[in-house]
C-alpha cells in the first residue's frame, strides 16, 4: 500500500518509513535514557508515517505545547523535550510533501503583511543595542512563529483541520485552567499570595499570572465560538460553555487586570452579535467588568491594590515604562532598540529609576519601542488588516448566506473575539512577539481563504475520502 500524497516519481512504501523510524527510535533511546524514553521510541515508526500522511497533527500539536507550555503545566512530560522533536518533526514532514508529496504553498495578503513586520523585525537585528539578546529571542522564539504561521496557512485548507483545531484549543484550554484552579485551591505558586501561576518553581512563563491569564484568553474565545455556532451540535456547544467557564475561573484566579479586561472584550463580541439594545449591553457589560474585578479581589492585591492611595504602584510602573518606550522610538525611529531590547534599555530611557528595570507591560508600547516607528505602524497596519478579514469571514459564512459553513464560522468568531481580546489585554500585556496574535493571523488567513472560495469547503476531505 502506498501512502497517499506521493507523486509517481517518488514513492517510498511504508515497509522503508518502518525502517527509517526503527533508526530514528534507536537514537531517541540513545541520546534520551529516560524511563518514558521507550515508549516514546516504540511509537516513532508509527509516528513517521502519521506525519507524512497528515502534518497539519504535527503543527497542531506544537503549537499547543508551545503556546499551552504543556510540558511545563504536566511536569513529568518536560524530560521528554517534546516541542524540539514537534519542531524537527514539523520541519521535516513540511519539507517532505513541499518537495515529494503534493501541498501546494500559497499566499495571501495576511501573510504578506506578517512577512513585511518579520523583515522589519529581522532588520532590526542589526541595529539593536544588544545583539546577543536581540538574536537569541529572534531564533529561540520569533522564527518559530514565522514558520508556523506559514505552516498553518498552507496545511489548514479545509473544514476538518478547523474543527480540529476549535476543539483542540478548547480542550487544552481545560486542562490549564484546571490545572490552575487546583493550584489556586492547593496554595502551590501563589503570586503576592493570592495570584495564581503554574510552573513557576521551574521558571515556566506562566509563572507570570498576566502570561498565565494572556494564554487563557485564547481558548476562552474559541470556547464561546462553539457555543454560540448552533449548527455545531448540542455536543460541540456543550464543550465550548465547560471551556469558557472553566478558563473565566481561572483568570478570575491570576487577578490580572488585563486579562479580565480581555475577557470582557472576548465576552462583548458574541453579546453585540446577539443583543439588540446596544444601550443595554453597554450597561451590562459594565456591572460585569465591576463584578470580574471584584470576584478576583483585585483591590486586595499586594500590587495595585485598593490600600495604595493615588495611582497605584503597578499603574505608575506602567506609565514610566511607557514613557521610556516612547524615548526610546524618538531617539531610534527607522530600527528601534531591538527585539527583547526594552529592559537593557530602561535604565537609559526611563524618567524614573528606583533600582530595577521593568516590563513594558503594553504590547504597542513595546513594539513601538523595539522596532521604531515604521515597524509599529507596519504592526499596527498588520493587525488592523487580519482584523478586518476576520470581520468578513463572519460575516460572509454567518448562517442563512450562501457560504455558511457551521465549522468556519465558528472559527471565524473565535479569531475575531481572540483578536478583540487581544487589542484590549494588549494595552496592558506585552505579547508583540508572542504566539497569540500570530496564531490568529494565521487562523484568519485560513478561513478567510475558505470564504473568498467556498468550493474548498470539505472538498479537500472528499477527495481524501474517495
Amino acid at each position: 500500500m502506498r501512502i497517499p500524497g506521493l507523486n509517481s516519481k517518488n514513492r517510498l512504501d511504508q515497509a522503508g518509513l518502518a525502517l527509517i523510524g526503527c533508526i530514528v527510535a534507536a537514537w531517541v533511546l540513545w541520546m534520551m535514557p529516560h524511563p518514558l524514553s521507550a515508549i516514546a521510541a516504540g511509537l516513532v515508526p508509527l509516528a513517521a508515517i502519521v506525519c507524512l500522511r497528515r502534518p497539519f497533527l504535527l503543527v497542531l500539536a506544537f503549537v499547543l505545547f508551545s503556546f499551552f507550555r504543556l510540558h511545563e503545566v504536566f511536569p513529568a512530560l518536560y524530560p521528554l523535550h517534546i516541542p524540539q522533536l514537534l519542531a524537527l518533526a514539523t520541519l521535516a514532514s513540511l519539507a517532505w510533501n513541499l518537495t515529494v508529496g503534493t501541498l501546494r504553498p500559497v499566499w495571501c495578503r495576511e501573510l504578506t503583511a506578517f512577512a513585511a513586520f518579520f523583515g522589519l523585525v529581522t532588520a532590526g537585528l542589526f541595529f539593536a543595542t544588544n545583539r546577543g539578546e536581540a538574536l537569541a529571542s529572534w531564533q529561540g522564539t520569533y522564527v518559530k512563529i514565522a514558520v508556523m504561521v506559514v505552516a498553518i496557512v498552507w496545511l489548514a485548507r479545509g473544514e476538518r483541520e478547523l474543527k480540529l483545531v476549535t476543539r483542540a484549543v478548547v480542550v487544552t484550554g481545560i486542562l490549564v485552567g484546571g490545572v490552575a484552579l487546583h493550584n489556586k485551591l492547593g496554595g502551590i505558586g501563589l503570586v503576592e499570595g493570592t495570584r495564581v501561576t503554574i510552573g513557576r518553581d521551574i521558571g515556566s512563563i506562566l509563572g507570570d499570572p498576566n502570561d498565565l491569564a494572556l494564554v487563557l484568553l485564547f481558548p476562552a474565545s474559541f470556547g464561546l465560538a462553539l457555543l454560540f455556532t448552533r449548527a455545531a451540535g448540542w455536543p460541540a456547544r456543550f464543550l465550548g460553555g465547560v471551556g469558557f467557564a472553566v478558563v473565566l475561573a481561572a483568570i478570575v484566579a491570576t487577578q490580572s487586570r488585563g486579562g479580565l479586561l480581555g475577557i470582557v472584550a472576548v465576552a462583548g463580541v458574541f453579546a453585540w452579535r446577539h443583543v439588540r439594545s446596544k444601550s443595554l449591553l453597554v450597561a451590562a457589560g459594565t456591572i460585569a467588568l465591576v463584578l470580574l474585578f471584584a470576584m478576583a479581589e483585585v483591590g486586595d492585591r499586594s500590587s495595585g491594590g485598593a490600600l495604595e492611595e493615588g495611582i497605584d504602584e503597578s499603574a505608575m510602573g506602567r506609565l514610566h515604562a511607557w514613557g521610556a518606550a516612547v524615548e526610546m522610538a524618538m531617539d531610534n525611529p527607522l530600527t528601534g532598540v531591538g527585539i527583547n531590547n526594552f529592559l537593557s534599555n530602561y535604565f537609559a530611557y526611563s524618567s524614573f529609576w528606583d533600582g530595577r528595570n521593568h516590563a513594558v507591560h503594553s504590547t504597542w508600547f513595546g513594539v513601538m519601542a523595539e522596532t521604531g516607528i515604521i515597524g509599529f505602524m507596519a504592526f499596527a497596519v498588520m493587525v488592523v488588516l487580519v482584523l478586518r478579514s476576520a470581520l468578513w469571514a463572519t460575516t460572509v459564512l454567518a448562517p442563512g448566506r450562501p457560504r455558511h459553513a457551521p465549522e468556519p464560522y465558528a472559527m471565524a468568531q473565535g479569531v475575531l473575539a481572540g483578536l478583540a481580546g487581544f487589542m484590549v489585554s494588549g494595552t496592558f500585556l506585552t505579547m508583540g512577539f508572542t504566539w497569540p496574535l500570530y496564531i490568529l493571523l494565521a487562523l484568519t488567513a485560513a478561513v478567510a481563504g475558505l470564504a473568498r472560495e467556498p468550493s474548498q469547503i470539505n472538498s479537500h476531505f472528499e477527495s481524501e475520502r474517495r
